[in-house]
């Protein structure tokens, strides 16, 4: 390291020891996951009844009236540019009409966008025609700039959050404004709804100007009183980049390369949050008004489910801690570590009483999240698993592919018959049953990091991503899934998923 990489390390808030570690963990990569197999209705996802439903529903209502602090936290960062990835290639195509099929479905559905009015005006003022005419002369490129470029909308650069999504007669509204208003449905307790959005360094400003000129209407509208803060992710846990044989890669001016390390890297920014109860669900997965009613009673459901389990945990710590308990309340104990909290231990009844306590109350004494599941409808993304922890004990995971060995024939069998997958719709629990706080990067599993091939300037180099933040990086937490409507996950990927009927 030279005098330069030092400074660079300092100010990054990098140690010396990380950077060495990163650089090992590409050549020495990470190991796939042990499985135990995928999880399933009855085997490790719960499908609530009616009933079930309306208890849970009512639970939950009953804690938020004790005046418990519940935040929403909406990751947010980066800009929305591969949203555009297909218009980006239609402005530099040599040809000028719409080709693909991606094309055509664009600009034969542009009116029902919710841009198209900003659109339209925008053009008009610029170009003194508006969306239809310029397309009605074959110029669908100036359309498109119009929407990616800087002196357009901007939308190739924007976060996604503060695209417009969905329209309404008083206006479009951006995603950031409709988790505003889930926030006040389903999360607010003593009339006040905390969100907390993460946001890139660039957007901050930017994204806080726009909150602070909506959240008044919206406090208004439903009656509550907005906390509203923001955080960026933190350049100490940007990640080395490496050259493919594992040394340093370095910019053109002799300094190392860092890169952003994944969405993993937020649990630091979890980590700061003072909360009883933490909502997690990514910035694009929103609706209309029109279908909120099931999202809300959904994210009721299972936070209900949590205060529930977690209610039962704290009484069973009690216990442990006084030390007054015999052997069947032990037993006790562990049927709901194992059928409950899904943890499972093979040599469980190899333990004497004395170990078997100690090893409870670690179980039992940790942070705990309930994820909803949906069916799976090949979606791209992870899914629920029962793997393998540190301590060989086994529980609910949720993996990406990335994680599974494909030359596993009984682990890609698992995968297969995988009849779920991870929407990201969270509810954390985070806090002991004395009421202090968990410090959350302690129960990350570093060795479920990823590297990634990548380029930069046309070098190829390696990446490290970060242990995911519902993969690895809550890998030792107590995870329970639960079955939800696929009504519920909505995510837009592409400008175009927002022609989907649940966008419109």
């Amino acid at each position: 390291m030279s005098e330069k990489d030092l400074e660079q390390l300092q100010a990054k808030g990098i140690s010396q020891e990380k950077l060495e570690q990163q650089l090992s963990e590409f050549k020495t990569g990470f190991p796939f996951l042990k499985l135990e197999g995928s999880a399933t209705i009855g085997a490790g996802i719960v499908a609530p009844t009616a009933e079930e439903v309306k208890q849970y529903v009512k639970t939950w209502n009953d804690y938020k009236a004790e005046g418990k602090k519940i935040v929403k936290f909406v990751p947010a960062s980066g800009a929305a540019s591969r949203m555009f990835k297909d218009m980006f290639a239609f402005v530099d195509a040599d040809y000028d009409v719409p080709t693909t099929d991606f094309e055509k479905k664009y600009f034969d559905n542009i009116e029902k966008f919710a841009f198209y009015d900003e659109l339209d005006a925008l053009l008009k003022a610029q170009k003194g025609k508006g969306v239809k005419e310029l397309m009605a002369e074959g110029d669908y490129k100036s359309v498109a700039k119009g929407m990616l470029s800087k002196d357009g909308l901007n939308y190739g650069q924007l976060p996604k959050g503060m695209l417009l999504f969905h329209s309404y007669p008083e206006g479009a509204r951006t995603p950031m404004e409709e988790h505003l208003v889930e926030g006040a449905l389903y999360a607010a307790s003593n009339g006040e709804a905390n969100v907390h959005f993460t946001v890139s360094h660039e957007h901050l400003d930017f994204f806080k100007a726009k909150v602070a000129a909506k959240a008044d209407g919206y406090a208004k509208k439903y009656g509550v009183k907005y906390d509203i803060s923001f955080s960026e992710q933190k350049p100490s846990t940007d990640t080395v980049a490496a050259n493919p044989d594992g040394t340093p890669f370095r910019n053109e001016d002799g300094s190392l390369l860092f890169r952003p390390g994944g969405h993993g890297a937020l649990i630091e920014n979890l980590n700061e949050i003072n909360a009883d109860v933490i909502f997690v669900k990514n910035i694009d997965n929103v609706v209309p008004d029109r279908l909120k009613p099931e999202t809300v009673e959904w994210k009721q459901v299972i936070a209900g489910i949590l205060v529930t389990l977690q209610k039962k945990t704290f009484e069973y710590l009690k216990v442990l801690d006084s030390g007054k308990y015999d052997h069947d309340k032990l037993i006790e104990i562990a049927r709901f570590v194992k059928h409950e909290l899904c943890c499972v231990k093979p040599d469980l009844k190899e333990l004497e009483d004395t170990d078997l306590a100690i090893y409870l109350k670690k179980k039992l004494n940790r942070p705990m999240r309930v994820a909803g599941m949906v069916k799976n409808v090949g979606e791209p993304g992870g899914g629920p698993f029962l793997a393998y922890n540190q301590d060989g004990t086994y529980s609910l995971q949720i993996l990406e592919s990335s994680q599974i060995d494909k030359k596993n024939e009984q682990y890609m069998k698992y995968f297969k018959e995988g009849t779920h997958f991870n929407p990201v719709d969270l509810v954390c629990a985070v806090k002991d049953y004395k009421g202090n706080a968990f410090n959350l990067p302690d129960y990350v599993d570093r060795t479920t990091g990823f590297i990634s091939s990548k380029s930069k300037n046309g070098r190829e180099l390696l990446a490290l991503e970060l242990p995911g933040l519902w993969n690895g990086a809550m890998s030792d937490w107590n995870t329970i899934f639960v079955e939800v409507p696929l009504g519920t996950f909505n995510p837009v990927k592409t400008v175009n998923d927002l022609l989907r009927e649940q966008h419109q």
